[in-house]
């Protein structure tokens, strides 16, 4: 099963972000990141581009799964 949370968390540290600098950028709490990357929920669907952009990437590579994240 692909884990979107663990992705966003592994792009996250990869560009060197705190969930509190995520979650301004994309206009949502702090919790709610850390609830996307803990599993307890997801994100908007309409929050995927913006996500994908912060990390540079497509909105396709946030739901690789990929076990060397």
């Amino acid at each position: 099963m692909i884990n979107i949370g663990k992705n966003i968390k592994s792009f996250r540290h990869r560009c060197g972000f705190t969930q509190a600098y995520l979650a301004e950028r994309l206009g949502v709490s702090v919790q709610a990141v850390s609830k996307w990357e803990n599993g307890t929920s997801l994100p908007d669907i309409m929050l995927l581009p913006e996500i994908a952009r912060e990390f540079g990437v497509s909105i396709d590579e946030l739901f690789v799964e990929d076990e060397s994240r």
